[in-house]
């Protein structure tokens, strides 16, 4: 950490911007990569089983949707969208749910309240309520409570991660603390503090450094399981998210857990998704595995 703290020594808010600020280099954004999601996302709604709008907690945004596969006992994977906590909405990410619940794999797909409207830890602490309440009712959901991944992007790396630092039975005795059984955080915000020194990022987040601090899973929020971890990066993505993905591998893999890292070839932060939506793909497949899928359909 100290080495990485040395690295930014110097580095202007136009560096950061320039590392962080995704979209910039996306100029197609908004024309076609978010359109392409949202329609794939309908047809998924349109054609899967599923329940939409699950209230899980008071705020605006606290509401998940249940893709189903059929089987009451298939893996459940949790989904966290990215936005860097600002954007986004579970909406647009339910294309991701087809090739999973078609593998036999039961999906969530979670929204939360998003910065400025509530604080960064805040939105830590919804995801924990959504985990809690997923847990609690998984027969109303028809999901298997005993077979919990959980997987999010960019931002969503990041809550992925915090959720992997969890101490379940201190919030609830009937918790297991391994409640999750793998997490799998794809370009995840593992120390915060370079994004708060962004100007285009940090103005809606207005996190200081005392809750820069406390949110970075490397800092404060180191896994509380062994459970396994898979974190995933693309390899046209800056150096800086590179960074971010090596450094928790680095940090947290042990004899005991087993953390690796996968780079999805060629492709930067947005097309990485597209790659994990395909049921070809090396990165979807990888998923499968920790899923405890390798043996389904061979």
């Amino acid at each position: 950490m100290t080495n990485y703290l040395k690295f930014h020594e110097g580095n202007s808010p136009e560096w950061f911007d320039a590392q962080y600020n995704l979209r910039a280099g996306r100029p197609d954004y908004e024309e076609t990569v978010i359109p392409k999601w949202i329609a794939e996302s309908q047809i998924a709604r349109d054609n899967l089983d599923c329940i939409l709008d699950v209230r899980y907690a008071d705020g605006d945004k606290q509401k998940l949707d249940v893709f189903r596969c059929g089987d009451n006992k298939a893996p459940t994977l949790i989904w966290i969208h990215g936005g860097y906590w600002q954007r986004g909405d579970k909406s647009i990410y339910s294309f991701l749910a087809t090739p999973f619940v078609n593998r036999g794999v039961n999906v969530i797909v979670v929204g939360y309240d998003l910065c400025p409207n509530i604080s960064m830890t805040r939105i830590s602490e919804e995801l924990r309520e959504a985990i809690s309440f997923i847990w609690s009712n998984n027969n109303i959901l028809g999901i298997n409570r005993d077979r919990i991944c959980v997987m999010g992007h960019s931002a969503g790396g990041h809550l992925t991660q915090m959720m992997m630092a969890t101490d379940w039975p201190t919030r609830d005795p009937a918790f297991p603390l391994d409640i999750i059984k793998a997490g799998i955080p794809v370009s995840p915000l593992s120390y915060l503090e370079p994004v708060r020194l962004t100007s285009a990022l940090n103005a809606n987040l207005k996190m200081d450094i005392e809750e820069a601090d406390h949110e970075s899973p490397m800092t404060n929020h180191p896994p509380s399981t062994d459970a396994q971890q898979l974190v995933v990066v693309g390899g046209a993505e800056t150096t800086e998210f590179h960074r971010q993905s090596q450094m928790y591998v680095n940090s947290f893999n042990t004899s005991e857990r087993q953390i690796d890292m996968y780079v999805v070839p060629n492709v930067d932060h947005f097309d990485e998704l597209n790659v994990l939506a395909d049921p070809g793909s090396i990165f979807f497949n990888k998923i499968c595995a920790i899923l405890g899928l390798e043996r389904t359909n061979r």
